[in-house]
């Protein structure tokens, strides 16, 4: 991770997850799935080899965007400068519909571009429907997949 002018965290691609990043900036979701026929697991993090069946061969597949919130957190105090103009704010772990065995972290915000502390914390709940939207991570950050509640 690095930071930005505003001291927010940014993601750092590396090779194995540069399509992740590629496809968020197209305003895709999209997972890592072993290619072997007999195989077909989606693995995140990006990674070269399978972790079931240890074979290299690997795709990107598109998913729907839709999960649920797995656990979350509202940071106190908020541990970077950046993060306290926008506190309270939420870090959440969705659980993806189709791969539930695939976490991202995130946030819940009320739409594309919106605030970190657009939601308030007190609307959250495990098991809350969410899905995924899309927004730089700060001015001229990565795009980062963010998510909204399903029944605002």
């Amino acid at each position: 991770m690095t930071t930005n002018e505003n001291a927010l965290l940014l993601p750092v691609p590396d090779d194995d997850g540069a399509p992740f990043w590629r496809y968020a900036a197209q305003g895709e979701l999209r997972v890592q799935y072993c290619a072997d026929p007999d195989c077909g697991e989606p693995r995140f993090p990006p990674r070269p080899c399978c972790p079931h069946c240890h074979g290299f061969d690997s795709e990107w597949r598109p998913v729907s965007g839709r999960g649920r919130i797995w656990s979350y957190v509202v940071p106190h105090p908020p541990l970077l400068p950046g993060y306290a103009e926008q506190a309270p704010y939420n870090a959440v772990v969705v659980e993806l519909a189709e791969a539930p065995r695939i976490r991202l972290v995130g946030n819940v915000v009320s739409g594309p571009g919106a605030r970190l502390d657009s939601v308030d914390p007190r609307r959250l709940r495990i098991g809350a429907r969410v899905q995924a939207v899309f927004a730089p991570a700060g001015p001229g950050g990565p795009v980062v997949p963010r998510w909204v509640l399903e029944r605002p």
